[in-house]
């Protein structure tokens, strides 16, 4: 079958515009300045994956960020990484002095909680207490609505969301489709809040995350020989019709689909190895090295909220490196299969 491809034209070739400086944020920036020469290396990381053991790991992370001790539960772990979490934001929460900002980016912890809520909802499980702090809305705020089956108290974004997911979820008794839902109105809700705010940094970046997760989406699909074409989230550079396009392409040709795209490097990396070796590893590495890629070009910004708002992805992600390290070395996972997927 033969698919005839419309090639989208992009003003920039492999990154947007990051926008104007801010010179409101100097002091911000400079703090920020001080602070991000801190953040793990890629060689830093070889050195944490190539530990001999749990033990020998604890101590290379002694006197950085992470403090880790060999005795402790993979609980205790968690609540630590959780801990360097939450002091992040709260620098963050601190430097941005811009309240639709903040509000735009607690919602990313407001749909989390969300999606959790609702699950425990339609499967009738116990509701617990462990939703994400420093959302828009409190955990017991949370908790409370979802008790008493009230969801006046909360934002209206999410009251309009919590019928959705539901109505959803009952169609075909499917919880997948509750992610779906969740998934689109949160793409929705923050770029048009960035549209609002007008900065075009944070319309560009969530627009690029928006590609990369339908991108995932598609390469998802393909491998599992499904066609579930609502799932792809609208907003994106790259319209919903060349993804449909891919379920007929095979995965040798699906980066020359994307060719005119900034994408064309990691779905050819991705899209090779997800079909030599059935791992997302190389794509998911490479998603994450596109984004980070952009955040970087902020450090030409000498003032304003696009190095701040970097800085929160690039902690936040580092102690998502952090974590799979730990887990690498404990399970015994061969180095150079961890660092396919580390980027920094």
């Amino acid at each position: 079958m033969t698919i005839k491809t419309e090639q989208i034209r992009f003003d920039f070739n492999t990154y947007p515009s990051v926008g104007e400086a801010d010179w409101s944020y100097v002091q911000a920036v400079a703090q920020i300045r001080a602070i991000e020469d801190n953040l793990f290396s890629k060689q830093f990381f070889a050195e944490l994956a190539n530990a001999k053991d749990f033990k020998e790991l604890c101590d290379m992370l002694a006197g950085t960020d992470y403090i880790i001790s060999p005795s402790m539960t993979e609980e205790e772990i968690e609540q630590s990484l959780n801990a360097k979490r939450i002091e992040t934001r709260k620098l963050f929460e601190q430097l941005v002095n811009n309240e639709p900002i903040l509000t735009l980016f607690k919602s990313r912890i407001d749909f989390a909680n969300l999606r959790l809520a609702i699950r425990r909802l339609v499967t009738e499980k116990p509701l617990g207490s462990d939703y994400l702090p420093q959302g828009n809305v409190q955990p017991d705020q949370f908790e409370l609505a979802f008790e008493e089956e009230d969801y006046s108290n909360l934002p209206l974004f999410l009251q309009d969301d919590v019928e959705a997911a539901v109505l959803a979820y009952y169609k075909n008794k499917n919880v997948r489709d509750i992610d779906l839902e969740i998934d689109r109105a949160e793409a929705v809700f923050t770029l048009s809040g960035a549209e609002k705010i007008g900065h075009i940094f944070l319309i560009e970046l969530f627009r690029i995350q928006i590609d990369l997760t339908n991108i995932r989406i598609m390469m998802r699909q393909k491998i599992r020989g499904i066609d579930e074409q609502d799932a792809f989230l609208p907003g994106g550079y790259l319209e919903k019709s060349r993804f449909i396009q891919c379920f007929d392409i095979g995965f040798e040709a699906l980066a020359a689909h994307f060719f005119a795209a900034p994408y064309y490097h990691l779905i050819e990396s991705g899209a090779m190895f997800l079909q030599k070796e059935n791992s997302f590893i190389k794509l998911e590495a490479a998603c994450d090295e596109h984004l980070l890629g952009y955040l970087k070009t902020t450090r030409y910004i000498p003032a304003g909220i696009q190095p701040i708002i970097a800085y929160l992805y690039f902690k936040e992600h580092e102690i998502r490196m952090v974590r799979l390290v730990i887990a690498g070395v404990k399970a015994l996972i061969k180095p150079d299969t961890m660092l396919d997927r580390i980027v920094v």
